[in-house]
């Protein structure tokens, strides 16, 4: 493994409610909370960290965000903005490396191993990254400073918001022996109650464990996770990555038999497949529905479109019927998830070039 690699990982700190309060002075220091009307069905977006103080976060229903911040803000949004400021954002990145990896509209992985300005600090580089996007665009962001793309997301969360944190290949394990399980990629409510139940709470206690107990235990993510508290990783950072897929899951803080609450996550799953299907300039025509019940049961059910589609009405109209064919409101669910398969690339003619 080429631990000489130099990988940042950009994070935008709030990206849509930043956007919002940078054009809307008067949003500055509010609980801002992006997801419309709170008196109709919806879900929470993003909120600024006014909001986030009261308990309010993303894939919330915005009538929970209401009961929590009833004195909050709460906004639509305009996504077609949000990808043009991400735009601006990306030609920053693009002064020092044409390696950028984008994930979303707000995050990115940069190599800048070898990078167009022949500054041999990556620290340096992200510094000047934050201090770019904060003088020309007015908004923050976090940075993570690593040899491989795992580590450099987990240190970009670290001090947020406008934070950077380094990771030297020296300081990798002992960092991350003291990150609690659940900061590792992958780790969700499921994976953590499982390694809670076997005595791992840190990833000291997971590095305690043998590869062959953890596989035992957890299958290939016990592998993954074997080599991941060891800050082994060969991915690379690639600018052409081609996604198969585009989709969005969650677990339930609470096992849910409320089929609207269902239909409300499948709404915001939509609209973000419906920027990630722009951004990657592609659209699909298979809508896949996942329910994960009480007993760890999952089902999926597909259904394949008469055309191809990015619209997040379609596919959120699709979703929704998937659900009301399965799901019989007598078992409660844990998790639900929505993808689009079965991409192609949009006609030339169609393909707009925005986004990160």
């Amino acid at each position: 493994m080429d631990k000489t690699r130099k990988i940042i990982h950009i994070d935008m700190d709030a990206f849509y409610a930043s956007v919002e309060e940078r054009d809307h002075p008067e949003y500055r220091g509010k609980a801002l909370i992006i997801g419309g009307d709170p008196n109709k069905r919806g879900v929470v977006s993003t909120c600024s960290y006014e909001a986030r103080k009261f308990g309010v976060h993303s894939a919330m229903p915005t009538k929970q965000a209401y009961k929590l911040c009833p004195h909050g803000i709460f906004i639509h949004g305009d996504m077609e903005h949000y990808r043009e400021v991400s735009r601006q954002i990306r030609e920053i990145f693009y002064r020092y490396t044409d390696l950028v990896e984008p994930m979303s509209l707000d995050e990115a992985y940069l190599d800048v191993t070898e990078n167009k300005k022949g500054i041999k600090s990556a620290m340096k580089i992200a510094l000047e990254i934050q201090h770019a996007i904060y003088h020309e665009l007015g908004l923050t962001a976090s940075a993570g400073v690593s040899y491989n793309k795992f580590i450099a997301k987990i240190a970009s969360d670290f001090k947020k918001p406008a934070g950077m944190t380094v990771v030297l290949p020296e300081d990798a394990e002992i960092f991350l022996e003291g990150l609690p399980v659940t900061k590792f990629h992958g780790v969700g409510k499921v994976t953590a109650e499982k390694l809670h139940r076997l005595g791992i709470h840190s990833g000291a206690d997971l590095k305690a464990w043998n590869e062959w107990d953890l596989i035992r235990e957890l299958n290939k993510q016990g592998y993954r996770l074997y080599r991941a508290v060891r800050g082994l990783s060969d991915s690379k950072v690639n600018p052409h990555r081609e996604r198969k897929s585009v989709g969005k899951e969650t677990t339930f803080a609470n096992n849910i038999f409320d089929e609207r609450e269902m239909q409300d996550m499948l709404f915001l799953f939509s609209q973000k497949i419906e920027s990630s299907l722009e951004q990657i300039g592609k659209h699909g025509r298979t809508v896949v529905l996942k329910l994960r019940y009480s007993d760890f049961s999952t089902i999926t059910r597909r259904i394949s479109l008469l055309e191809y589609t990015r619209d997040a009405h379609v596919i959120y109209d699709a979703g929704v019927s998937l659900l009301r064919d399965v799901y019989n409101g007598e078992e409660s669910v844990r998790l639900v998830g929505l993808t689009v398969t079965n991409l192609k690339p949009l006609h030339f003619e169609n393909l707009k070039l925005e986004g990160f």
